[in-house]
């Protein structure tokens, strides 16, 4: 496949490239995000029963207005990063796996420092008990990486790595298999923000939610250089990598709505976070970010990044 400059990009190919003359949504694969969505509006039911109806424990529930709100600015960063898609002919794979090996580096210091070591004070306090505190979040921990695995499973979509996955991925176009993708990319994200606003200490929620911003900004732009990669237009490029951003408001919602609910739950949902953004670095990111051989500049962009959260969880946090 030639891209605008004329350079050919390595593209693997999938079964259902023929061309066709209009793209189809598959309705397998969007039913099953639909059942996601129905199964987290439920579990948000179930979580806030105690305030009689979910539109109460919405009302009542201060983690999801901020929640919303940070998502939305980590969503609409995705699309801003994606911009310069209409303007840019190439960006090196170098310098994409290096972009990505900086998400990636985010994501880890994040769910380090802004989800696991707040869980673990959260379970202490809670149960006045070190081991009660590990063994809570190490199962949070589990259950999400656990939980990000069964979508992995069962929603089709594509690694560059190792090919179409998940049920009948032959069966659906390979736009799709790429949204869809990227969708269980930025999933766990939005999670993580969403219930880091169920702690009492906002700053820290705050700037987690800066950190995901930051590094949706060259992620959005390398979602948008592989869509051109693929052979779409600049146009649907851009559209495409910002509509895959929208991903993060509902994982925020599902978040803040389940573990925002009861500072009981506030343990495990921090560590849940974490292990889904845990399972994302290792299953999607990392191995990306190696596949072309610029393992070096991946990894540099890792320790930047991991830095630089570092770096904003420290003078963000009180």
């Amino acid at each position: 496949m030639e891209s605008p400059a004329g350079r050919r990009y390595p593209v693997p190919m999938h079964p259902n490239d023929e061309p066709r003359s209009r793209t189809l949504v598959p309705s397998a694969a969007l039913a099953r995000l639909l059942w996601f969505v129905v199964l987290a509006a439920a579990g948000s039911y179930l979580a806030a029963r105690g305030f009689g109806s979910l539109g109460d424990a919405f009302a009542g529930n201060p983690a999801i207005g901020p929640a919303l709100l940070a998502t939305a600015l980590t969503a609409a960063a995705t699309a801003a990063g994606a911009l310069p898609v209409l303007a840019v002919r190439e960006v090196s794979a170098r310098a994409q796996d290096a972009m990505l090996g900086f998400g990636a580096g985010v994501m880890l210091a994040a769910a380090a420092f802004s989800l696991i070591v707040p869980g673990l004070a959260a379970g202490e306090a809670l149960t006045a008990s070190r081991w009660l505190a590990g063994a809570i979040v190490a199962a949070g921990i589990a259950a999400g990486a656990a939980a990000l695995l069964a979508l992995d499973r069962s929603l089709p979509h594509e690694h560059f790595t190792s090919g179409p996955a998940g049920m009948n991925a032959v069966a659906v176009k390979r736009i799709w298999l790429f949204v869809f993708a990227i969708a269980l990319h930025n999933l766990p994200e939005g999670l993580a923000v969403g219930v880091g606003f169920g702690q009492t200490d906002l700053a820290k929620a705050w700037a987690l939610a800066l950190g995901i911003g930051i590094q949706n900004l060259p992620e959005g732009l390398v979602v948008a250089l592989a869509l051109r990669a693929l052979g779409r237009s600049r146009a649907a490029a851009l559209g495409v990598a910002a509509a895959t951003g929208l991903a993060e408001p509902l994982g925020g919602l599902f978040g803040a709505g389940i573990f925002g609910v009861s500072l009981a739950a506030l343990p495990f949902g921090l560590a849940f976070a974490a292990g889904a953004m845990l399972f994302v670095v290792s299953h999607e990111i990392i191995p990306e970010s190696h596949r072309k051989g610029h393992e070096t500049h991946a990894t540099l962009g890792v320790v930047a990044g991991f830095v630089a959260m570092m770096l904003l969880d420290t003078a963000l946090a009180a």
